[in-house]
């Protein structure tokens, strides 16, 4: 049996020692369209759309000029349902801390409106402060490596359970469980599933919710957990 490695994008340079934000281990290539919220950030990461002027991803995106991408399945083909919009303006999060990626999370206002489609549509947030359960499981999608060395054109996915924040405090030291998210193999399998280089500001979907955005974990290791940004803690904020 084949391992399969899935990514979303990274720029790992930026992120601190030992660590990366994002690409997912152990997937399958996802039925064309089936997850429409999906962005494609060009050159470092994903993101997913909230409505139609914002594109919500993680806050290490940040960068110079950002062009999203949406209704893509194929990001290397050209699709009559993408729309290419260029991003106005980047609202990473005032908090946002680069060292330890707390506050992992930024709006991007786009320039006009994207057109709601059946390829492109918006995915929900969750209300309040409502935490997701450990045990829940969720999916994760994107584009990106196959291999340390191979990369995908298609969009991908793989499930991932919540689990207990004990978990990833002992295995992080900046582990923060009131903006942070704990999550890791749903299944336990011989042939780990994660999130491991290149998903950075993808969605954690769980029940049709976003409850949170690929942010970072272990480097060149599928079997600890991994980070996400818990997006209930910012509902107040977006």
């Amino acid at each position: 049996m084949q391992l399969l490695v899935l990514g979303l994008f990274l720029w790992a340079f930026l992120l601190p020692p030992g660590h990366w934000a994002g690409e997912i281990v152990g997937g399958w290539e996802a039925r064309p369209h089936s997850r429409p919220y999906m962005a494609y950030l060009p050159g470092g990461c994903g993101g997913f759309l909230v409505s139609e002027n914002f594109v919500l991803t993680a806050a290490h995106c940040e960068a110079d000029s950002i062009t999203v991408v949406l209704g893509a399945h194929n990001i290397q083909q050209q699709e009559s349902s993408q729309q290419r919009i260029h991003v106005r303006r980047q609202i990473p999060h005032p908090q946002y801390d680069m060292e330890t990626l707390n506050n992992d999370i930024m709006l991007l206002e786009l320039s006009h409106n994207a057109t709601l489609t059946r390829e492109v549509e918006l995915l929900r947030l969750p209300t309040g402060h409502c935490r997701v359960c450990p045990e829940t499981l969720c999916n994760v999608a994107g584009w990106g490596m196959t291999s340390l060395t191979t990369t995908t054109n298609t969009l991908r996915e793989v499930n991932l359970s919540v689990v207990a924040d004990d978990l990833c405090k002992k295995e992080y030291h900046n582990y923060f469980p009131s903006t942070m998210l704990c999550v890791g193999d749903s299944d336990n399998s011989l042939y780990r599933k994660s999130t491991y280089r290149g998903d950075s500001g993808g969605p954690l979907v769980c029940d049709g919710v976003a409850e949170g955005i690929v942010s970072k974990g272990k480097r060149n290791s599928a079997k600890s957990h991994v980070v996400f940004t818990r997006i209930s803690h910012f509902v107040p904020w977006i």
